[in-house]
């Protein structure tokens, strides 16, 4: 299945973390929509919820039933999202010999910790091994990610064993031990839910949910064919983020959205044809996320900061929108002409895999079959 209700709450996560970081360079009287935007970032935790779905619905059944399986699993994890982090990564490590040889300034040295580096290539720095962001500062997630990728067994087995009770068991003990570490100060955030560098074992609560979800639709025999309660839900999930609600409530509501997008879209594939005209943007939503901050370096930090605010010629909310446009530019380029060669590269070299298809080479669906 190609869940588009599912791509379109991703790009709308991304533009609006995109948008919030952005507002950071506003002129004063922006903290309001800055505090506005910042209520809407528990959809990061639909983030891991929608990959939990996806790789538990694509991977559940035969991960693990033959020799080689998972490292074959994680080598099309890696393929699929490490190109584009390192590169990304490699921009900031240049930012930091920058600073190092006085070439530019800072007022965050601890970002450019050459001792964060190795965390950073290995993924690391999500697992409670360093004490702040650093270089790409978006990217804890992608180390998120891959923890959560690594424990998938962990999730198949809670599942062959005890079914979705299994799932649910297994992410209310993950849910519990991060309230213990928070409330002990083992995790030095107020709440998992805003943890960063710790950001591994929230995204691992997330993706067992989202697992939870993905098993859930599967066994559903409800059939549900209108998207209205998934988007009355989701509106719902965002009110609660708007009025700052209890957060477990904001959780309960984007999983329950989930389940009735996922039924909807699987019984009827063809309903949500009405969203294929975002899937140009949807499909590069993780270009959006890593190469924003690259982005902002550039048109904020030193176009915006450096030139053009200090001579007035332009408002900070009309300009706003060219880094934004220009991210989205060049995810759409990276997508088409870096991540896909290199992946393919990548899977080519390791296992021996034929290049995806492109899109030229696609013959069209029948009409019926469109979206799977």
């Amino acid at each position: 299945m190609h869940y588009r209700i599912f791509e379109t709450w991703r790009l709308t996560a991304a533009l609006t973390i995109m948008m919030w970081h952005f507002l950071r360079y506003a002129p004063p009287g922006h903290e309001e929509a800055s505090a506005a935007l910042y209520r809407l970032m528990p959809l990061m935790e639909m983030f891991f919820m929608i990959s939990g779905f996806l790789i538990m619905e694509r991977y559940g059944d035969r991960l693990l039933k033959e020799r080689g399986s998972f490292a074959r699993y994680l080598l099309r994890r890696i393929a699929r999202f490490y190109p584009l982090y390192l590169v990304t990564l490699l921009f900031f490590c240049v930012v930091a010999l920058a600073i190092d040889f006085g070439f530019v300034q800072t007022g965050d040295p601890g970002r450019y910790a050459w001792s964060a580096l190795p965390a950073n290539l290995l993924l690391l720095q999500a697992w409670g091994l360093t004490d702040t962001l650093t270089f790409n500062y978006v990217a804890w997630s992608m180390s998120a990610e891959w923890f959560c990728y690594l424990l998938l067994p962990l999730i198949i087995l809670a599942y062959r064993v005890g079914g979705k009770t299994g799932l649910a068991a297994l992410a209310a003990l993950c849910i519990l031990a991060l309230e213990v570490a928070v409330a002990a100060r083992i995790i030095p955030f107020a709440s998992w839910l805003e943890a960063n560098t710790w950001g591994a074992y929230r995204a691992f609560a997330d993706f067992a949910l989202g697992a939870f979800v993905a098993m859930a639709v599967r066994d559903s025999r409800w059939r549900l064919e209108s998207h209205a309660p998934a988007w009355i839900v989701f509106a719902l999930a965002i009110a609660a983020m708007a009025t700052n609600q209890y957060s477990y409530v904001i959780v309960l509501l984007l999983g329950l959205a989930m389940y009735c997008a996922a039924l909807a879209e699987r019984n009827r594939p063809d309903s949500s044809l009405y969203l294929a005209f975002l899937h140009p943007l949807g499909k590069v939503s993780l270009g959006i996320y890593l190469i924003h901050p690259v982005i902002e370096s550039v048109f904020l930090a030193i176009v915006w900061r450096k030139l053009l605010e200090p001579l007035g010629v332009i408002s900070f909310y009309t300009y706003w929108f060219v880094p934004a446009l220009v991210v989205i530019g060049v995810a759409m380029v990276s997508h088409r002409y870096f991540e896909r060669r290199a992946g393919d590269w990548i899977m080519g070299r390791l296992l021996g895999a034929k290049p995806r298809p492109r899109p030229a080479e696609i013959v069209a669906a029948p009409a019926n079959r469109v979206g799977r």
